[in-house]
């Protein structure tokens, strides 16, 4: 048993040196750091212009499809890796699947195209 846990005394320590530096950090900054805060610093800032209305106005659908667009084509990178590593080990189905995978991302990206989800009025 004491074998098993001398396994994990390296990573114990990689652990505690890990979270003593980042205190040491964050503690340095806090005490370091100048702090003169001014109006600017302290408002909220969302888009680039201040607040006018209540936060439960409605927003352009756009803004959810260019955020919805932007999710499709992260996560096709995210797939794209994998697989482009297993490459060989998974062969010409592995090869022909992410081409199908590929074509419905692209029917969807035309469709999007077409339907005027990427202009910006």
């Amino acid at each position: 048993m004491e074998e098993l846990l001398l396994e994990y005394l390296p990573i114990l320590i990689f652990l505690g040196i890990a979270v003593g530096l980042s205190l040491v950090m964050v503690t340095t900054s806090f005490i370091i750091g100048p702090r003169n805060p001014d109006i600017e610093k302290n408002s909220s800032y969302e888009c680039g212009f201040e607040p006018f209305d209540d936060a439960r106005m409605k927003f352009d659908v756009r803004f959810y499809l260019v955020a919805i667009l932007f999710i499709i084509f992260d996560l096709e990178v995210a797939f794209l890796f994998p697989w482009a590593i297993t490459l060989k080990e998974i062969g010409l189905f592995g090869f022909w699947s992410m081409v199908v995978f590929l074509g419905i991302l692209t029917i969807g990206f035309v469709y999007e195209w077409r339907k005027g989800a990427l202009e910006w009025e």
